[in-house]
């Protein structure tokens, strides 16, 4: 992937983290808060910015954002389980208790052992 000038930014009023390309709006994830943290909704990017990668740019910038609060998350949206379920160093990010409505493993998955 090139390299490219993006930016996530928290639109609490919305309820949305929204992606920036450069200065414009190529995507975004809506939200909705909970007790402990955010219900993900849904996530969208712009079809102009299409295939290039900026879903998960968007997701893991979210998280990242959720995660620097101490937030849960729940992802009702199925691109967010995805890359949770891609990316396990957010798994930590849904609470433990909810991990099998979302279809998501219990643990982390252990590293392999590095063979010799």
């Amino acid at each position: 992937m090139e390299q490219q000038n993006t930016r996530v930014a928290d639109d609490r009023e919305a309820r949305r983290f929204e992606l920036f390309l450069e200065d414009e709006l190529a995507g975004f994830i809506d939200y909705k808060p909970t007790n402990a943290g955010l219900s993900f909704l849904h996530t969208e990017i712009d079809p102009r910015f299409g295939g290039r990668g900026l879903g998960s740019v968007l997701v893991g910038g979210a998280l990242d954002a959720v995660r620097s609060e101490g937030l849960s998350v729940l992802p009702f949206c199925p691109f967010v389980r995805r890359y949770i379920q891609d990316h396990p160093e957010y798994l930590e990010l849904v609470p433990a208790d909810r991990r099998a409505r979302f279809e998501l493993p219990a643990e982390t998955p252990e590293a392999p052992e590095p063979t010799a």
